[in-house]
């Protein structure tokens, strides 16, 4: 893994200077920024029971649907329809050190954009004048799982790229494969015909892979070491799936 810190350089720079990246950053500060005024006027009109991190962090999943395809749909599929990645391996550089730079600095990327949504809550620290604007402990838990929870988008994300040498398809496969684990799941374990005695077994499996489970857990600050260890694993899987992908299609080339 010499090669790993050169690559992730590289490719940091890379997504520095690429027009998509500042697309999906100006879209993610809009939407956010939209979203957590929406927020503080619903505060500011009447008292709510939980505070403004905590349904702030309820909606991560619509910046996550678009900025996730914009910053990783590239990353493998652009270097296939160009040709360059099989330049790039034959030099002495592993599919794994390939995949792993692309990935941490899509990663890297996708911490630095919500890191800066940090500036709303120092604003609001800095000017509001009502405590139950500021709750620091839901806003700890809504990043900490924000962090967990990237290691698998993005991962999703860079497998999708490397299933397709057209990066928009690659972008529209990330996009529904994140709504179907993100939306899907959720909708499909609140289905009526999960409370039968038959389908409980289904249903126990769904609740554990709930994302807004996972995200009320940690918003209340409880940290299950078995939702850690789901992202985790999830995120390995697909790394090795993405690790395959490219090998299998560089033997059929």
């Amino acid at each position: 893994m010499k090669h790993f810190l050169t690559i992730l350089s590289h490719e940091i720079r890379m997504l520095l200077v690429n027009a998509s990246t500042y697309v999906a950053a100006v879209l993610f500060l809009a939407v956010m920024g939209f979203i957590f005024s929406g927020v503080l006027d619903n505060y500011s009109k009447a008292a709510q029971e939980t505070s403004p991190a905590t349904v702030f962090f309820q909606l991560f999943w619509l910046p996550v649907f678009f900025m996730v395809p914009l910053l990783t749909m590239k990353c493998i599929s652009e270097e296939r329809r160009l040709g360059t990645l099989e330049t790039l391996l034959t030099a002495p550089v592993s599919t794994a050190e390939v995949v792993l730079g692309k990935y941490f600095a899509a990663y890297f990327l996708y911490l630095l954009l919500w890191a800066s949504t940090g500036g709303f809550f120092y604003i609001l620290h800095r000017f509001a004048q009502d405590s139950r604007f500021l709750d620091f402990g839901p806003m700890a838990g809504g990043y900490l799982f924000i962090a967990i929870s990237g290691l698998f988008y993005i991962a999703i994300g860079v497998f999708a790229s490397s299933l397709s040498r057209n990066q928009a398809v690659a972008g529209i496969l990330s996009f529904t494969i994140l709504f179907a684990f993100i939306i899907g799941l959720n909708y499909a374990g609140t289905l009526e015909v999960m409370n039968l005695d038959s389908m409980k077994p289904l249903h126990t499996a769904l609740d554990y892979v709930r994302t807004f489970r996972h995200l009320d857990d940690f918003s209340h600050g409880v940290v299950d070491t078995r939702q850690v260890l789901f992202y985790l694993s999830g995120t390995v899987l697909m790394l090795i799936f993405s690790i395959l992908s490219i090998e299998v299609k560089l033997l059929h080339s």
